[in-house]
């Protein structure tokens, strides 16, 4: 019985790291892309967690989605992907979710821009603009202390930073007004001075898990990481990388993507609690993949050494791929949560398929893609 045991560890660990060694091909990444594209947008309204209704399409799970399928839709041979997600903002009239101030509900922004930017279409850009105008107007003045009252009217929590900032970014980048730049960059600095750890470059979810500890470990979500990581992201791509601002969110990313080099799991993916691998070994496919697309475009824009981190993202896209099922659905996504949780190979979420689909798209370029 020994023998079966170390024989069948053996087996399974020859076959990780055969896994992780199989060179990555564009054609390869792009066929995978366009399954799990096509599988998401079949199973549309099937598949959700934490409510018993599927998600609004103007939900904050749903605007992580289609934050990955207009990269996708950018990169397909066929507009149909355009024509699916220009067909969500005509339904809606452009109009964000229904809370004026709360960041989940402006993340659909991202993708109203996007279009934007292709078709020039005011329509498509209009509601977002005159609702940040009325916030410049009436900013919250609310604390960052989780559970005070109306809270989460500034971005408190770190998944914020993906849902919101960008949105502000790409309006500063299609009006030229300095306006929102400057707003998204003073809520920006207050949230990371409130959240970011500097002894771990890494930030706490809120402010409730400051101080907390999982197995002596201090908390740091994976997913939650990753919304910040991939905001960073998102939100240089609309700057001048010699402009100040892009200055600073530059060092914060460099930070970050240190740590997540020296915690990623011999296996590929990120551990849920980031410094407590040995207490959450079940892989994790939506902070795992925004980190790899976060350093895929670090490698790519010239800003991490490709010797240094291309292994990481090589090893991270292969165990990403590994787990997307021969219909198509990415596995082990974990459900909506706040913190380290479980995740199963037979379950997925909308958001995990818009991290999976953003790094692929800059997987695709970093082996040659074009």
């Amino acid at each position: 019985m020994k023998l079966f045991k170390v024989i069948t560890v053996f087996v399974v660990f020859a076959i990780v790291n055969l896994l992780q060694a199989q060179e990555i091909k564009p054609t390869d990444v792009k066929s995978v892309m366009e399954k799990v594209a096509d599988w998401q947008i079949l199973h549309y309204n099937e598949v959700y967690s934490w409510d018993k209704t599927p998600h609004h399409p103007l939900d904050w799970t749903n605007g992580a989605l289609y934050v990955g399928m207009v990269k996708w839709a950018a990169m397909a041979n066929d507009d149909k992907y355009y024509n699916w997600l220009k067909e969500i903002g005509d339904t809606y009239e452009w109009k964000l979710y229904h809370r004026k101030y709360h960041a989940d509900d402006h993340t659909v922004g991202q993708l109203y821009l996007e279009l934007y930017k292709k078709y020039r279409d005011n329509r498509m850009v209009e509601p977002t603009k005159e609702q940040f105008d009325y916030i410049l107007l009436h900013p919250a003045k609310t604390s960052l202390l989780w559970e005070t009252p109306y809270h989460q009217s500034r971005w408190n929590w770190c998944d914020a930073l993906f849902m919101s900032p960008p949105v502000w970014a790409k309006l500063y980048n299609i009006t030229g007004e300095k306006k929102y730049l400057d707003f998204m960059i003073t809520e920006y600095k207050a949230t990371t001075d409130f959240l970011f750890d500097k002894n771990e470059n890494l930030y706490y979810r809120d402010g409730s898990y400051k101080g907390k500890l999982d197995n002596g470990t201090k908390i740091f979500w994976s997913r939650g990481n990753g919304w910040v990581f991939a905001g960073l992201t998102n939100i240089m791509n609309e700057l001048n990388p010699k402009s100040k601002e892009y200055k600073y969110f530059l060092k914060i990313y460099k930070k970050m993507a240190h740590k997540l080099l020296a915690i990623q799991t011999p296996e590929g993916h990120w551990s849920m609690s980031l410094l407590g691998q040995a207490f959450y070994p079940t892989p994790e496919t939506s902070g795992s993949s925004f980190f790899i697309y976060g350093l895929a475009w670090g490698i790519n824009n010239g800003i991490l050494d490709k010797v240094t981190y291309g292994p990481a993202v090589q090893k991270g896209w292969n165990a990403m791929v590994s787990y997307v099922t021969t219909e198509g659905m990415l596995g082990y996504v974990q459900p909506i949560g706040a913190g380290p949780g479980k995740a199963w190979a037979d379950q997925t979420e909308v958001y995990g398929t818009g991290a999976f689909l953003s790094a692929g798209s800059e997987v695709y370029k970093l082996y040659g893609g074009n």
